[in-house]
């Protein structure tokens, strides 16, 4: 039958898997870090996805398509609730608890410091910071999930001290960092960029805005990628 169905583009799609997220029928998967409709007859043609889409890569389309079949969605979804966990990685879906080492109490003698915050400006959300602030110029930048700071105990010492801290969340910001990254590379004197993100796919859009953002400025900076486990361990 001849019907209304969405179409991923995947040369647009930049793998946030937030469309998976926000079909409820299960139609969407990520195959190879890519979007896509994995069966006509989940997909009920309503797009519930296209606004979750920060790129524009899911669009309608009428063509010859299965009907939908919600007995065939209601057992997929009871399925999925008893099995595996959204392919969207996102670590609210693959919810665990992460056993430590009790630490031992100090001596009543020992004089316990408190860390010192290592940052050196405000405010640090990617979308809320000016791009011409004066503390970019000859920074070294971090851009951080925001994630990143509560899974790693030391992350001011490691990552943030001596850099100009920037955070996001690709899955739940609404659009792209890449043009603000852009402007922020290309206006300013940044000497480099590190990026600090979860393991998680759907954070690997903050990893590919920050990638298209130096390409696209017209600059060589020196820059590198740093991946962290739900755990807080550098994975790579």
């Amino acid at each position: 039958m001849i019907r209304t169905i969405i179409k991923i583009d995947e040369e647009t799609c930049t793998g946030c898997g937030l469309c998976v997220s926000a079909c409820h029928e299960g139609a969407i998967e990520m195959v190879n870090g890519k979007a896509r409709l994995i069966k006509d007859d989940y997909c009920d043609g309503l797009g519930d996805c296209l606004p979750a889409c920060p790129t524009g890569a899911i669009t309608f389309e009428q063509r010859e398509a299965a009907p939908y079949d919600e007995e065939a969605v209601k057992a997929r979804q009871q399925a999925k609730q008893t099995t595996t966990p959204l392919p969207c990685g996102c670590p609210g879906s693959q919810s665990k608890a992460i056993q430590r080492p009790v630490a031992s109490a100090p001596a009543v003698s020992q004089v316990v410091v408190p860390m010192e915050s290592q940052l050196m400006q405000w405010p640090v959300q990617i979308k809320l910071v000016p791009v011409n602030a004066p503390y970019f110029d000859g920074a070294n930048l971090l851009v951080a999930a925001d994630c990143a700071a509560y899974a790693h105990g030391d992350f001011h010492n490691q990552f943030m001290k001596n850099h100009i801290t920037i955070i996001g969340c690709p899955k739940l910001d609404a659009g792209d960092y890449t043009e603000k990254l852009t402007a922020i590379l290309s206006q300013n004197q940044i000497k480099s960029v590190k990026v600090v993100r979860m393991e998680v796919p759907c954070c690997g859009g903050i990893e590919r805005a920050v990638i298209q953002a130096l390409q696209q400025c017209g600059k060589m900076i020196p820059w590198q990628v740093v991946t962290l486990g739900a755990d807080g361990r550098i994975v790579e």
